[in-house]
């Protein structure tokens, strides 16, 4: 097994309906009884000894279970086990996107378009200059300052001195003996009343 090399994924959506000995396009009851004849034959049950039927159990099981889901049956007819793997991958609605723009027309018309905008060009001069070199960096008007970077401990003193210069001081530590049971025992006077 160790030997044994994955197999490539297809596109023509063919295999499963092979391991179930149908044609492409079988309907679902040709499928359920298929599925039922080969499944007895296989059954580890009924081959104890045999390791090859075990597997060939499983593939007869995970052919069943693609087929008769009609979601997964409808991309595997029309993508191939590329198409589930796609499904597994990026989500059963994404799966005709995928192909759209993975086909060699959606490529070309991608390289086309950026060619003839000057977009990759655009954006690989704007990177280089602005970040790299920095000589084409928009420069502030004269009139203001530039924006700096201030550290929060310098504007949280710059914060306290202000509030000092107009009279309030801020309050930076709770009260450590107060507890709610204080405020209560502080309230004794108070008493509440319902009417019955």
């Amino acid at each position: 097994m160790a030997e044994q090399r994955q197999r490539a994924l297809s596109t023509s959506g063919e295999a499963l309906y092979e391991i179930l000995a149908l044609e492409k396009g079988a309907t679902h009851d040709e499928i359920k009884k298929s599925y039922r004849k080969l499944a007895l034959k296989y059954h580890p049950d009924k081959n104890p000894d045999n390791p090859e039927a075990a597997e060939k159990f499983k593939e007869i099981n995970n052919a069943h279970a693609t087929l008769t889901d009609l979601s997964k049956r409808n991309i595997y007819d029309k993508y191939g086990s590329l198409g589930l793997y796609v499904a597994e991958q990026f989500g059963e609605e994404n799966v005709n996107t995928y192909f759209m723009l993975s086909s060699w027309w959606a490529k070309g018309l991608f390289a086309v378009c950026g060619l003839l905008t000057g977009c990759y060009l655009c954006c690989c001069l704007c990177c280089c200059f602005n970040c790299c070199c920095g000589k084409c960096k928009p420069k502030a008007p004269e009139g203001e300052q530039q924006e700096f970077c201030v550290s929060p401990e310098d504007l949280e003193e710059q914060i306290k001195n202000d509030m000092e210069r107009d009279g309030e001081t801020p309050i930076m530590l709770q009260p450590t003996n107060v507890t709610e049971k204080t405020q209560l025992i502080g309230d004794s006077h108070r008493s509440y009343h319902t009417d019955s």
